[in-house]
Parts: structure tokens; sequence; C-alpha cells
């Protein structure tokens, strides 16, 4: 059985079987990582966190989540059907910076959920030259400069599904999830 079908197993779920990595470090957003975990478990993905190699990752208000190790561990035995990128400026600064996890967006050919300072992975893939799509307020120059037109709001250009706050994370989560069981089509 696996690692989270204990907490849904009476639904019938219409993601059963396909995979969700968050990808995130410590400090990142509580609330963009709480929501999207859970949601997608209840959805029946099989959700799975990256973060520093340790065995769990902290939020800036101390949530703790269960760690799979680092992205680069993670990738060599997983192919995600679905990647979120949740916020926290703590986080993003560290994760940015992982090789392993630009390299693989570059390449990624499924649906990205992105929220807040998780448009910064974006930009450093290079994914946004040409793309509408939302990120923290603060990275709006950014996102702009990279070739990005910034959006307030949950924002679908594929395959990206953004939106810059977690005051939009009901109405993006369903995008996402919308997204994701369409295909990108």
């Amino acid at each position: 059985m696996d690692h989270n079908s204990l907490l849904f197993e009476h639904r019938e779920a219409r993601f059963r079987g396909k995979s969700a990595v968050l990808v995130t470090w410590d400090g990142f957003q509580d609330q963009e990582v709480i929501y999207p975990y859970h949601r997608l478990i209840s959805e029946g993905y099989d959700v799975f966190i990256t973060g520093t190699g340790n065995p769990t990752v902290a939020g800036i208000f101390g949530t703790s989540f269960p760690s799979i190790g680092s992205f680069g561990t993670f990738i060599k035995d997983h192919s995600p059907d679905l990647v979120i990128l949740p916020g926290g400026v703590k986080a993003l600064e560290k994760v940015r910076q992982d090789k392993d996890v630009i390299d693989f967006l570059k390449g990624y050919t499924g649906v990205i959920g992105s929220i807040c300072h998780g448009t910064q992975l974006l930009i450093e893939a290079d994914l946004v030259p040409l793309k509408s799509v939302g990120g923290y307020y603060s990275i709006k120059t950014d996102v702009e400069n990279a070739g990005g037109t910034f959006e307030d709001g949950v924002t679908i250009d594929l395959p990206i599904v953004s939106t810059p706050h977690y005051k939009y994370m009901g109405a993006w989560m369903e995008e996402v999830l919308r997204v994701a069981e369409r295909g990108l089509q």
C-alpha cells in the first residue's frame, strides 16, 4: 500500500495511480504546501515532497512534512504526472539553485502548477518567455524581464497553471486538476 493510501482509501478518486511531486525546501510558505498536498491525496494522487535531503522539510510557520529526499535522488526512480511548485521566498531561493530541478523542469512535458515564488523556478528553467504567468507580486519585473506577461489571479498558459497568491488557492487547485484531467491538448 502506498504512503498516502490510508488517508483516503474509502474514496474513488479520479487520479488514482497518478503521482505528483511538490518541489520545495525548508522555509516554504506553509499553506502553499498544506492545501495542495492534502487536496492531491484526496483526489487519488500519490504525493511526494522533495527538499533538502533530510527526512522532513519545514515551513516558515513550523509545519513539517515528510520528505522523500533531494529532488535529484527522487527523480532517478520516479516520473511524476504532475509537478507543483509551492512558494516561500526562502525555500525558492534554495531550490532555484538545484541544477537537478531546473534541468528536469526544462524537459518536463506534463502539467506544472506554480504559486507565489514557485514562478522563480519557471524563470530559472527558461519556461516563462512568451507565457502569461502569475507569481508573487514582488517578482512581476522578474517575469517581465524573462519575457513573460505577469498576470494576477489564476492563469493558464499550458503546460503551466499559475497564481500569485494563496488567496486564489482554491480556484488555482481546481484549474490544476481540471488541466491535469483533460491533458495538455
